[in-house]
């Protein structure tokens, strides 16, 4: 397996060390839902509406980082910090998360209005951290298995050790979680055409050569379907970014195909190699992983 090339000046390859654990044990709901591409790709562009919706943390992106002339490279190297923080080993991925840490503390500024903003802030680093896993999470029990509610709990609650790395002092732990910190935030939140420029970026099909531009378009449509409805309210994001029915069914099928069928080289089937667990491990069910641990002598997750 090739390594993942440089990010924020390392080089990744989640094969190795070989037998280092990562930060999420292997038959966690997190390598469950971050190993299918669709679901990823559609939680990941509500996760960014989510974030833009704060004019504090839209200027700090569009203002400190190459994503005004470069959105898709940011987002590719954004979901691999994500992925790094998953499947990767601990000491990789706690040398990429201090990395963005080191680059978080030099973002401040104004926003147009005048107001002041940092990084570091814990509001909003705790906020960037809810609007990840929700969107991924969401997208996940939306288009792919729906998750019971203490599968959902259990996800966030997996994210802890990860996202206190980045300095979050207050990670969601339940639904209510998330939703009392989306109140809390709704104020704050207006429509912008940054929202609509994102969107636009996304349906052009440009963040995968090859892949059918409507396919792209249903993600977006469908990201802004996982918005809470007062939030899309807020942003202005109406009716014409409805799924339509063909749409619909069309991302069901290719994230159901995308469950069920490992994607060589990624970073879920790197990790099983590197822990000595067979590449699809992350595609099996829990009882067929509850088996594979057993054998190993290895207690599962939901056993600690």
């Amino acid at each position: 397996m090739e390594p993942v090339k440089s990010y924020l000046g390392w080089n990744l390859d989640f094969t190795e060390p070989k037998g280092e654990p990562a930060l999420c044990a292997p038959d966690s709901i997190s390598w469950t839902v971050y190993k299918n591409p669709i679901s990823l790709a559609i939680g990941g562009v509500a996760a960014v509406l989510l974030e833009f919706a704060d004019a504090r943390i839209r200027s700090g992106v569009w203002d400190h980082s190459v994503y005004p002339t470069d959105p898709l490279g940011r987002s590719r190297r954004t979901g691999l910090a994500a992925m790094v923080g998953i499947y990767g080993p601990e000491s990789a991925a706690r040398r990429v998360i201090k990395g963005v840490n080191n680059m978080h503390a030099r973002v401040s500024g104004k926003t147009p209005a005048g107001e002041a903003y940092a990084a570091t802030d814990v509001e909003l680093l705790d906020w960037v951290s809810a609007t990840a896993a929700y969107g991924f999470m969401m997208a996940y029990d939306r288009y792919v298995t729906p998750l019971s509610y203490g599968e959902k709990c259990q996800f966030y609650v997996e994210s802890v050790p990860v996202v206190t790395l980045y300095g979050v002092k207050s990670p969601i732990r339940r639904p209510e979680d998330f939703a009392a910190m989306c109140q809390s935030l709704l104020p704050r939140f207006e429509p912008h055409q940054i929202n609509r420029d994102f969107l636009e970026i996304i349906k052009s099909g440009k963040a995968a050569r090859g892949v059918p531009k409507g396919l792209y378009v249903a993600i977006a449509n469908a990201a802004v379907g996982l918005l809470p409805g007062e939030v899309r309210q807020r942003l202005e994001l109406g009716a014409e970014f409805d799924l339509t029915l063909p749409q619909r069914l069309s991302l069901r099928l290719a994230a159901k195909l995308a469950n069920t069928v490992p994607a060589r080289n990624s970073p879920a089937v790197g990790a099983a190699r590197r822990v000595g667990l067979p590449d699809n491990f992350a595609w099996k069910s829990p009882a067929a992983k509850a088996r594979i641990l057993a054998d190993r002598g290895q207690a599962p997750v939901s056993a600690e």
